[in-house]
């Protein structure tokens, strides 16, 4: 998944402040002769703003999920004991079961919502999933996720909680995704669908700041 640049840029200027020890000692090193102490300075002045500016970003990040998973963990977390070994060999088509139909908006193939979910292999081994050392990470967005996935939800409503049985071919195929998902296996999902939160959008690194950052590329 590509990075936000947004968050590209965030990246950039932490591993400038943790490699060097200052944003200033990474200039003199860097830029050398090539820029004078005004720019320098300039260059620390505007990376200093912009990181001011992403952590008030991610601090309403943390806030915000933390209020979701003061609000959900207790019943989203009553399913953790749900993954289970299962038969893989069995598994040839896409199928569902609504442990708790909700009350909200009808997911359709193009409806905006995020969700919570554990997800497991055949033999019961959870590979992921929203459930954190007693909290909730924050929820995912729908739409674009693997296919048995993005097909499985559909019919669900805001509220809901459904497993889902997904066959390799809609899950991560021949390809497979790290040791827990090895090539042709299928996979299951408990999917919690919660109302879509509020969207909150990462500050814009300035212009000035994107000219020195694409300089170092």
């Amino acid at each position: 998944m590509a990075t936000p640049k947004a968050q590209r840029i965030a990246i950039w200027i932490i591993a400038i402040v943790m490699t060097v020890g200052t944003i200033g000692s990474f200039l003199v090193i860097i830029l050398g002769n090539k820029n004078t102490q005004t720019d320098q300075q300039r260059i620390n002045e505007l990376s200093t703003a912009y990181q001011k500016e992403y952590a008030a970003y991610q601090a309403k990040v943390d806030k915000q999920s933390k209020e979701l998973s003061d609000k959900y963990y207790t019943e989203f977390s009553s399913y953790s004991t749900r993954p289970s070994a299962f038969d893989g060999s069995a598994v040839k088509d896409l199928a569902t079961t609504d442990l708790k139909v909700g009350d909200g908006e009808d997911i359709k193939a193009d409806t905006a919502y995020s969700a919570y979910y554990i997800g497991w292999n055949p033999s019961g081994k959870v590979f992921d999933q929203s459930i954190d050392n007693g909290t909730l990470k924050a929820p995912i967005e729908g739409g674009n996720l693997i296919e048995g996935w993005n097909k499985g939800v559909i019919g669900m409503k805001v509220g809901g909680v459904r497993e889902i049985t997904i066959p390799s071919a809609q899950a991560y195929g021949e390809a497979g995704s790290g040791t827990d998902i090895p090539p042709n296996t299928p996979i299951k999902f408990v999917v919690m669908i919660i109302p879509k939160p509020e969207k909150l959008s990462a500050p814009e690194p300035s212009a000035e700041l994107l000219r020195y950052y694409y300089g170092q590329q």
